[in-house]
């Protein structure tokens, strides 16, 4: 259930400040901007913030939204947005069988189930390579998050121990290559291999070392809580830890966004259709998961906009730095509005559609909804600037 302090915030309908004539601080305004080449492509030493430390998603993309000068939301056409939700929700493009329906995706009766979502969300970052003649990683014929599906299960077939942690907490380089090579080998590479191979590391010796192996067991000690398996994750594996400072007149405060570690628990719910292993009581503490794609889709639908300079520096492909303060904008006011969105639904349903259950929004859903749109759509989209950057987060 939705606290009272975030539906008085949302009922306030905080309205971000569009400052015109700000000066952008993390992209380069002065001359041509030029997208930066492979080799220019930065190391990242995995945050040590603790997780205690950062406002949970939802309270940060309020604080985000309520300071924003770059970006602006349209409550009138998140509301609008909600009347085509619940057309997806009658059409069953809103469904949480959707997931366990794609070929690539596990069952729950998958005895890798677990450790396999856990692998893909760990690799979950980054599939594209900066400048205007770097070729795409393809796997299979597919590209993105599903070209390292198609990766890993390709992996499987070969024989390769890629789900077990005991494996991959020493994979090589060389190995992880192997694995992610593209069609097109060895012209196009994964993006990001050294970064990808440091977070196989990170994450596997945790899981040897303190729950056999076995992701399922890390989840079960959160007893069905959300939040807890939430602030788990951030805290005991850092390359999950998705976080930023954001500064505002009262100060600055670490905000966070914990994309990959929200669609972790997302996968988990997702595949196990919320029931054992999958089930949460407080599937609401989750909330969108803000990349690079989804906000190109909230604009699309008119939910949000950039103002001039903004939108510039994004047709001219500069690449912005992870943590700059356009980036924070774009990820929070995209939670801000899914979570905005998820509450209208919620409250048409009620009002007009009693034959279905209030239930059936959520967070995870809008964004899988939002997130199938772009690719069916991508298109009609192109029309529409996306911003890029270079982490492990996302």
């Amino acid at each position: 259930m939705l606290s009272a302090r975030f539906l008085t915030a949302l009922n306030r309908r905080l309205p971000p400040r569009l400052l015109q004539g700000s000066a952008l601080r993390c992209a380069p305004l002065t001359g041509r901007s030029v997208p930066v080449p492979c080799s220019c492509v930065p190391s990242f030493p995995f945050t040590t913030m603790t997780a205690a430390s950062a406002l949970l998603p939802a309270e940060s993309a309020e604080l985000i939204v309520k300071n924003a000068q770059y970006v602006k939301v349209h409550p009138e056409a998140i509301e609008k947005l909600a009347d085509r939700v619940i057309e997806g929700i009658q059409k069953k493009e809103i469904n949480v069988d959707n997931f366990s329906q794609h070929q690539h995706h596990p069952s729950a009766t998958d005895t890798h189930a677990a450790n396999w979502i856990f692998l893909i969300d760990t690799l979950n970052f980054c599939f594209w390579t900066p400048g205007k003649d770097a070729t795409k990683w393809k796997v299979d014929g597919e590209t993105g998050y599903f070209a390292l599906c198609a990766a890993i299960n390709r992996a499987m077939r070969e024989g390769i121990d890629i789900t077990n942690p005991g494996y991959y907490s020493s994979i090589t380089l060389e190995q992880l290559e192997k694995i992610l090579r593209s069609d097109d080998e060895p012209s196009t590479k994964a993006p990001l291999l050294e970064e990808r191979v440091r977070c196989l590391h990170e994450v596997g010796h945790v899981l040897v070392e303190k729950y056999e192996g076995k992701f399922e067991n890390f989840v079960r000690g959160c007893n069905g809580c959300a939040r807890t398996l939430l602030q788990r994750i951030v805290a005991e594996f850092p390359c999950f830890r998705d976080e930023a400072i954001l500064k505002h007149e009262d100060g600055e405060t670490r905000v966070s966004f914990y994309k990959r570690a929200q669609i972790l628990v997302g996968d988990l719910w997702s595949c196990f259709r919320g029931e054992g292993l999958g089930r949460f009581e407080d599937l609401d503490a989750i909330t969108m998961f803000a990349d690079y794609r989804v906000p190109q889709v909230l604009v699309h639908f008119s939910t949000m906009s950039y103002d001039d300079r903004l939108m510039g520096v994004l047709r001219e492909d500069t690449l912005l730095q992870n943590g700059c303060r356009e980036e924070i904008e774009i990820r929070g006011a995209s939670i801000y509005i899914v979570e905005q969105l998820k509450r209208l639904t919620r409250e048409k349903l009620v009002a007009k559609h009693p034959d279905i259950a209030p239930s059936c929004v959520n967070a995870i859903l809008l964004d899988h909804f939002l997130w199938d749109y772009r690719r069916k759509h991508a298109k009609e989209l192109e029309y529409i600037p996306f911003h890029k950057t270079i982490s492990v987060y996302y």
